[in-house]
This record gives C-alpha cells, sequence and structure tokens, in this order.
C-alpha cells in the first residue's frame, strides 16, 4: 500500500511495469484512475522510454525529481490474434512500428530484409542529397548515343 502511495503522488495516468502487479496493488491504482499495463518486456519499455521522452523509475521516492512521457492515446488492439498496444501522438515523434504478417516464417524473413532494404535506401537518401531520378537510366542512354 505505501509502495502504490509513492506511485500515486507522480499523479500517472498510466503505469507501466515489467513483472506482474498483484490484485490489491492493481485495485488501489485502478480505484485511483490509473491504468496498469503489466509484463512489458525490457526492450519495449526501454523504447518507450526514449519515444515518450520518460525516466524508468525503480523507486517512487523523489516525485519532482522524476520524468513522466506524455501521449495523446493509449489503445489496445487487435492485431490477427495477438493484443498489442498503441502509443499514438508522443512527444517526441521519432519512433513508429510495422508489424508485418506472412503465411511462414520464410516468407515473413523475406519481408523483413526487403524491408530493411528499403529503409536503407530512404537512409542514404536523407543523408546524401544527391539523388538522380531514375536510377541514371536516361543518363545512361544519352551517354551511349
Amino acid at each position: 500500500a505505501r509502495k502504490v502511495q509513492k506511485i500515486l503522488a507522480h499523479k500517472p495516468d498510466v503505469v507501466i511495469n515489467r513483472q506482474l502487479i498483484y490484485n490489491y496493488p492493481e485495485q488501489m491504482l485502478a480505484d485511483a484512475g490509473v491504468m496498469v499495463i503489466e509484463h512489458a518486456d525490457f526492450d519495449g519499455v526501454e523504447r518507450l522510454s526514449a519515444v515518450l521522452g520518460s525516466d524508468i523509475l525503480s523507486t517512487f521516492d523523489s516525485p519532482e525529481l522524476a520524468k513522466l512521457g506524455k501521449c495523446d492515446l493509449i489503445e489496445e488492439m487487435m492485431i490477427g490474434e495477438d493484443k498489442v498496444i498503441k502509443f499514438s501522438g508522443c512527444n517526441r515523434n521519432e519512433a513508429c512500428s510495422i508489424v508485418l504478417r506472412g503465411s511462414g516464417s520464410h516468407i515473413l524473413d523475406e519481408a523483413e530484409r526487403s524491408l530493411h532494404d528499403a529503409i536503407c535506401v530512404l537512409v542514404a537518401a536523407v543523408k546524401n542529397h544527391k539523388i538522380i531520378y531514375g536510377g541514371g537510366n536516361a543518363e545512361m542512354r544519352m551517354s551511349l548515343a
């Protein structure tokens, strides 16, 4: 109960925890109007912290020092048979998720490689502003004429 009071001192709307939250503390948070997301994976919490602009807290003793993250909307969605949680309108719009689905791992692996290649092309185009439209085909034909 003391730990819940310390968490509530931060005035959160949502608490994301890597572990299980037992029924009584979860009910206390719910009664205070705080949504609880539990069993979040380590990498997901790290990415969320970066995108939301928040600190990852392991102790709750100093609410005035904690930096809480912000977003406009949190919603649970179904993708196929899986539930996912979507965070929209983040302060630092520097991330997105791309969901790939396919009939088998071979097809998914190929789709992931193709997506990676496309993203690398975009990164190269943004970093290097020298772009020849059409891959230089017209210039090659003119040089052979």
